[in-house]
């Protein structure tokens, strides 16, 4: 079992090294890629399918047994708490509300710069490891004889190939799953908007 997996570790390390540098530049951007892509798909889970006001009229009625399951249900918990306590101190509630989602707005944006950031970087290092190919491809041609020129002419465009084919790899899904989050985040972005907008709304009818 070990033999085998040391075979395979040793045919990937094989296979990044031919592709140069840009290659395990590439692989280790792909790994935090992931990684943050995963990070935003947990932190905008929703979990429930109720709209902003049904979900508030449940929280102020049921208070803190109902239980809270997403993102959605902890802000909605301390904006709620965040009006209670400016209406103890004789505020208007909308800033303290604000000032208690301004937690949620950062999280929901989380990693959501280096995504964007890796998603534009991998085509580039790809192109990057290309021209190096290239390079290394026409220095084949001007220094060895046409006849032992087969082994470097073909391992620059080897490396070519490689650099641009992960390059595309890791930013294409990056791009699509990436595009899917962020309307996420703008989904919830436009309930806490709607939360504060209710809760305030709210606050002026019991007022009056």
């Amino acid at each position: 079992m070990i033999g085998i997996v040391t075979r395979h570790v040793e045919q990937f390390a094989a296979l990044m090294n031919a592709g140069g540098a840009a290659m395990w530049i590439l692989f280790f951007l792909n790994l935090l890629l992931w990684y943050s892509l995963g990070h935003r798909h947990f932190s905008l889970r929703r979990q429930s399918r109720h709209n902003v006001r049904r979900l508030v009229t449940k929280h102020m009625r049921e208070g803190d047994k109902r239980k809270r399951r997403g993102i959605l249900d902890h802000a909605i918990v301390d904006a709620l708490r965040a009006a209670s306590e400016a209406r103890g101190i004789g505020r208007k509630p909308r800033k303290h509300v604000y000032d208690a989602l301004w937690p949620y707005q950062r999280r929901i944006k989380e990693y959501s710069v280096v995504v964007k950031t890796i998603v534009m970087m991998a085509p580039l290092i790809g192109l990057l490891g290309t021209v190096i190919g290239m390079i290394e491809t026409f220095d084949a041609l001007q220094s060895s004889a046409m006849f032992s020129q087969g082994d470097s002419i073909s391992g620059g465009i080897s490396k070519a190939l490689f650099t641009t084919e992960l390059g595309l790899m890791v930013a294409v899904p990056g791009l699509i799953i990436g595009r899917r989050l962020e309307r996420k985040e703008r989904g919830f972005a436009m309930e806490f908007e709607q939360l504060t907008n209710i809760i305030c709304a709210q606050e002026q009818t019991d007022a009056a």
